[in-house]
């Protein structure tokens, strides 16, 4: 007998192996995973700026495909599918109209600070999220993709590999190379800041 796991709350399961009792609504979905397609659709670099309008064409696309998921990856999984796309597409359009040797997206700074005291710990915050920001914007599309779905968005590689509709020895492979890249881009960063 199968139970609906937690990394999947929306989608209720029946005592069949994989035979869902009922699709979930698109409300459920969009309560359940709209912060999440949010945090993630920024960690992938769409502008600030563009940040809403991107959240509004991946529930669109939610909205009109529901229907057709048929629960052969976790919920989560298939709406970071569709949120990689849309990300993809406002990162290009906005390295379009950015000038040259300006930087597309600037990092809204002003993030709640939850465990961090008065005015100073929120400036720091907000200087960890802008040097953060910073270090994924100099990886290249693949290994940032990567980085963010496995180290941040926390992300099996099975996830990532349906996600991206890729091999996982493929993923696998992105994932060691996206730390490694990350790694160095944290080791630049410091000697140029001296730390």
């Amino acid at each position: 007998m199968e139970v609906a796991s937690p990394s999947e709350p929306v989608a209720t399961r029946s005592k069949k192996a994989d035979a869902p009792v009922r699709p979930p609504s698109f409300d459920e979905v969009y309560d359940e995973y709209a912060e999440t397609v949010w945090r993630g659709l920024r960690r992938l670099g769409v502008p600030d700026a563009a940040l809403d309008d991107a959240m509004q064409d991946v529930f669109v696309v939610v909205y009109r495909r529901l229907g057709e998921f048929e629960g052969r990856s976790q919920l989560r999984t298939w709406l970071f599918g569709i949120a990689l796309g849309i990300a993809r597409n406002y990162r290009r359009s906005a390295k379009r109209r950015a000038p040259e040797g300006t930087q597309a997206a600037e990092v809204d700074d002003d993030l709640p600070a939850p465990d961090s005291k008065g005015p100073e710990g929120r400036a720091a915050q907000a200087e960890a999220v802008r040097t953060l920001y910073s270090l994924l914007d100099e990886l290249d599309e693949d290994k940032r993709t990567v980085f963010v779905l496995a180290d941040l968005e926390e992300m099996t590689a099975p996830e990532i590999a349906a996600a991206l509709s890729l091999n996982l020895n493929t993923v696998y492979a992105r994932i060691r190379a996206a730390r490694l890249a990350f790694e160095q881009t944290v080791a630049r960063h410091r000697a140029k800041e001296g730390t």
